[in-house]
């Protein structure tokens, strides 16, 4: 039987989920004197979290990570599903697909490192940025032409926001 292409899953996708580290940020923590952790988010990115919300999807974030600063930058968005210092992604998974009564078909995720492989293998659409790990690359389904942190997350909500019929071009989302 010959494989779908990753095209074929996009008018089905009613929920993006969203690792942080790598995909919404290109992976690097700068350090500061005082310990503090910083992270940089592309607005690109931003704006199609925004779009998205603003267009009726779910939007979540499952990450290992616990930054706060990351918390208030998505809950700036709009985003109020974010599972930060999720060390068991598939729990976080199970965990909301039952709270929101979703079907894992009708999600898009997108991660980029192993700790995204077990989540990968139950959504509908996995896919991963361009600088992923192999492992990841493999099986994703759909391998954005741009890396994390630099619109890689816009790339994938763009497309199944297209292909929906909902990504006119005349948007009023604000995502500074």
């Amino acid at each position: 039987m010959e494989e779908k292409s990753y095209k074929e899953y996009l008018e089905h996708i009613t929920t993006f989920i969203f690792d942080v580290d790598g995909v919404l940020t290109d992976g690097t923590v700068t350090v500061t004197t005082s310990g503090e952790m910083l992270r940089v988010m592309n607005v690109k990115d931003g704006y199609a979290i925004k779009t998205a919300i603003d267009a009726g999807y779910k939007i979540c974030i499952i990450s290992g990570g616990s930054n706060e600063g990351v918390r208030k930058r998505l809950e700036g968005l709009g985003i109020t599903d974010i599972f930060l210092g999720a060390h068991n992604k598939i729990d976080q998974l199970d965990a909301y697909v039952q709270k929101q009564n979703i079907k894992t078909e009708n999600i898009l995720y997108m991660g980029d490192d192993i700790p995204d492989f077990p989540v990968m293998l139950i959504v509908g659409l996995p896919t991963c940025p361009q600088d992923a790990v192999p492992e990841i690359k493999n099986i994703s389904k759909y391998v954005s032409h741009k890396n994390g942190g630099k619109g890689a997350v816009r790339d994938v909500i763009e497309q199944v926001l297209k292909v929906q019929g909902k990504w006119s071009g005349n948007f009023d989302a604000q995502y500074d």
